[in-house]
């Protein structure tokens, strides 16, 4: 009778596992975390096994020299699966890292420098302190909120404020290098999107009733500080609605006769009158100010109110809109 190589015993519940010849401590090279790969020959084992169908899945590269490796899976749509990986602290400067699925893993630390990252997955991956410099990072997924921020927004209901200021602390900081290295890469739209989410775990960290959260929360309400000019648009819309109602209620005089809602009218009347005050917001809102409708009685205070928000607003969206345009 032979004696049977013993496998290695990773095995994750979804069903996966490796079939890779096992080291004294029950796992493969690849998975053993006590083993460092940071031998010259490394590089080129890996991209074997990977092409090989080796179970790349949760393999632990910590501090592993793995310098200007190729883990693009060519001619295939998908590329390789590295779910759950940890390659905290590695060297993967210059690699080539098209399409790969990193899913859950850890890069925390990494190297990254001139990688290609294009298209990766990158969904609930640990990014804190990775340096991207020269990454082309285009199309990446991130996913609608990064471990961190999830881990933060968890903790936040459990009521632990210091681990909830501790993650969001965290989750600005992956924010900005990646918005910094967005930028570096002419990606300007991205790097929007990364500096509105910057600013929001900043503002998570700010005391819950304060002054300075209010405001920054009603920045991002208004314009996404600054990178939502739709947000400026609803908003006048709304506010141009919402003081056609009150006007209509409240009265308005047109050649000495005073256009207000009134129940005897017939719907017709009613909803001309609408009209005339819809068309009385809208001057009222951007200022033109042609004098044929006036105000009485409260609807000037709604009119003050309106004047100034609309002048206020307008030059918002000048800064919003030329700002997104000049990206």
């Amino acid at each position: 009778m032979t004696d049977k190589t013993p496998t290695c015993c990773y095995y994750e519940d979804e069903g996966y596992s490796c079939s890779e010849p096992a080291q004294p401590s029950g796992l493969c090279y690849w998975h053993d975390p006590k083993i460092i790969k940071d031998k010259p020959e490394d590089i080129a084992n890996l991209e074997q096994f990977a092409r090989d169908g080796g179970m790349l899945r949760g393999i632990c590269l910590k501090y592993a020299k793995l310098h200007g490796i190729d883990l693009v899976r060519h001619h295939q749509k998908t590329g390789f699966d590295m779910t759950n990986a940890e390659l905290y602290h590695a060297d993967l400067q210059e690699a080539h890292l098209f399409n790969l699925n990193l899913h859950n893993a850890s890069l925390m630390k990494a190297d990254l420098r001139e990688s290609n990252v294009h298209c990766a997955n990158l969904i609930g991956t640990n990014l804190l302190g990775i340096k991207w410099n020269g990454a082309k990072i285009e199309n990446i997924s991130i996913g609608k909120r990064i471990k961190q921020e999830k881990l933060a927004l968890e903790a936040t209901r459990l009521g632990e404020k210091e681990i909830a200021i501790d993650y969001f602390e965290q989750a600005e900081e992956i924010y900005r290098d990646l918005r910094k290295a967005a930028e570096r890469e002419g990606l300007f739209a991205m790097s929007g999107e990364y500096i509105r989410k910057e600013l929001t775990m900043r503002r998570y960290q700010m005391p819950k009733h304060s002054f300075k959260r209010f405001v920054s929360k009603t920045i991002d309400i208004f314009c996404g500080y600054g990178e939502a000019p739709m947000r400026v648009i609803g908003f006048s819309m709304g506010l141009i609605l919402v003081c056609a109602i009150l006007f209509l209620f409240t009265g308005l005089s047109y050649d000495s006769h005073i256009h207000i809602y009134d129940t005897e009218n017939d719907f017709t009347t009613n909803l001309f009158l609408f009209f005339n005050c819809i068309y009385y917001s809208v001057v009222t809102f951007t200022t033109l100010g042609y004098g044929d409708f006036t105000p009485i009685g409260f609807s000037r205070a709604i009119a003050a109110i309106e004047a100034f928000t609309g002048s206020f607003t307008i030059a918002l969206f000048v800064v919003v809109f030329v700002k997104k345009m000049t990206r």
